[in-house]
């Protein structure tokens, strides 16, 4: 069943005092940069805590297992909440795997997803015993296979269906339609089921579907576990039963106020009630963005104005080296001055100091009027902000704080030049393959 959550936890919204965002989780942001610097990342421990209440809450009564995206943000102060919360991972990586483990999260809570699990990955996964595998080809069921049958243990494993939905979200987000490169069809997942006692060393007994993130409409949910729901009751019939289906992720934000609208828990919950009535077995979730992105902040300087032909320029200290998903996605977040000081609005193209013409946050935006120095807070960058974030321009990574009731605590230095060049070296030592 779901862990019981603090029913005391409340959200901690960014506050908005006086015309001044200041106040994040009750701490005070400017007097914060001047002993941290930026660019800086934020985190509210208590907004991620309320999100993950609020699925808690919405799923009672169901066997389920949230299992958090540890995509969206590995940092291992946010795992080690996720742990004490009794939140599962999902992971794609050996990388992600230690750092859940690091973070004391168990193996039986993790799920291992991904179209490139080589064998070495799948070993590492069976050796601490994960809960289960989402596996997306016939030649990753083959390799599973292999190496649970060299280690000789059973790996549990569930097909990833692709229902060929469109999530209604941006094209590279969407993972569930037929042109995209994850999971298998169900025509090919039928096959599988047939064909699974011979399988002596994996235990095909599962459904996982994930078909996109930043979704922000019921509708696409709707038609994914409708699909996934009559495929399960005619394995069920067949004669295969299916212990656990997972859900995956996807849940929408809100990176533009007034216009995104994201999709309430408990309506995301009814719609699974709904597709999947009956089922007895166990449902896992896997939200990352949902979790995290509202609980961060991204702390940033104006560098300095410039004044162009056609359109003027705010220069941060920030990058997209910091923050990819403007360049990636064309992706809006809401920027908005920590301090208003009242000035008169003016429009901006807000960009950042790397050797690019994609390191560009936001174009034709208007904000108060800006001076060299002023602090300005980009908004919803607890997910794939800093997880995606790059040295390029040999940049150092920016550092990223904790907040809670009033406080604070480094959960990772800002990284010296040293540490950034430290697994470099002169060509000296030459051999022949």
């Amino acid at each position: 069943m779901s862990a019981p959550m603090d029913r005391n936890t409340t959200p901690a919204p960014l506050s908005k005092t006086n015309s001044d965002f200041r106040l994040f989780d009750e701490v005070d942001l400017p007097l914060l940069v001047e002993r941290m610097g930026t660019p800086l990342h934020v985190y509210s421990s208590n907004t991620i805590r309320q999100r993950i209440y609020a699925l808690h809450s919405a799923l009672q009564g169901l066997d389920t297992l949230i299992c958090y995206a540890v995509k969206a943000n590995a940092n291992l102060a946010i795992l080690q909440l996720m742990a004490k919360a009794g939140v599962g991972a999902d992971i794609v990586s050996v990388g992600e795997l230690r750092r859940a483990l690091n973070a004391g999260i168990p193996a039986e809570r993790i799920v291992f997803s991904g179209v490139g699990k080589n064998a070495d990955e799948i070993a590492g996964a069976l050796n601490v015993g994960i809960l289960r595998f989402n596996v997306e080809s016939h030649d990753e069921l083959l390799t599973l296979q292999r190496v649970a049958s060299a280690q000789e243990v059973v790996a549990s494993a569930a097909v990833r269906i692709n229902p060929d939905v469109d999530a209604q979200t941006h094209a590279k987000i969407s993972t569930g339609k037929s042109e995209n490169k994850f999971g298998v069809s169900i025509d090919e997942a039928r096959r599988w089921f047939t064909a699974r006692k011979s399988l002596s060393h994996v235990q095909l007994d599962g459904l996982h579907v994930h078909i996109g993130s930043q979704i922000l409409s019921l509708d696409p949910f709707r038609c994914a576990f409708e699909r996934v729901a009559a495929f399960w009751r005619e394995l069920e019939q067949a004669g295969h039963p299916i212990r656990s289906i997972d859900v995956g992720g996807g849940l929408g934000v809100c990176y533009r106020e007034g216009v995104d609208h994201p999709i309430d828990a408990a309506d995301y919950v009814g719609v699974i009630r709904h597709a999947l009535a009956g089922y007895q077995g166990r449902l896992l979730l896997e939200p990352g963005r949902y979790l995290v992105a509202e609980a961060g902040m991204l702390l940033t300087r104006v560098v300095r104005i410039k004044p162009g032909v056609e359109r003027q320029f705010l220069v941060l200290d920030a990058a997209m080296n910091d923050l990819q998903r403007p360049s990636l996605y064309d992706a809006w977040h809401d920027i908005v001055p920590v301090i208003d000081q009242g000035r008169p609005m003016t429009t901006y193209d807000i960009v950042g100091p790397v050797c690019e013409s994609g390191d560009t946050f936001a174009r034709g935006r208007e904000l108060p009027e800006c001076e060299a120095g002023d602090l300005l807070l980009i908004r919803a960058t607890g997910a794939y902000g800093a997880s995606m974030a790059s040295t390029y321009n040999s940049r150092p990574l920016a550092a990223e704080v904790m907040l809670q009731n009033g406080r604070y605590a480094v959960v990772r230095r800002r990284q010296h030049f040293e540490e950034m060049i430290a697994g470099e070296q002169p060509a000296r030592n030459w051999e022949t393959p």
